[in-house]
């Protein structure tokens, strides 16, 4: 099950994201078709280590306070 930003990204692990304004990062998708009975339907774990911490987030593309900023290229 994909996640998506507000902005229509998919959510990708290892994506640089701003988190009410502070720097972080996407640390894993919980997917509920691998896991159906973990994560309450699924969403993604955000890593900001400045203010939050772990930030789970279970509907990304409405979180207006999650902001896309960049994604590693494949190597």
């Amino acid at each position: 099950m994909p996640f998506f930003y507000s902005s229509g990204e998919e959510v990708r692990p290892g994506d640089r994201v701003l988190i009410h304004g502070e720097a972080g990062k996407i640390e894993f998708i919980a997917d509920p078709a691998e896991n159906p009975g973990d994560w309450y339907g699924g969403g993604i774990m955000v890593l900001e280590l400045k203010v939050f911490g772990r930030i789970f987030i279970s509907a990304p593309e409405t979180d207006e306070y999650l902001t896309f900023v960049s994604r590693q290229s494949a190597p």
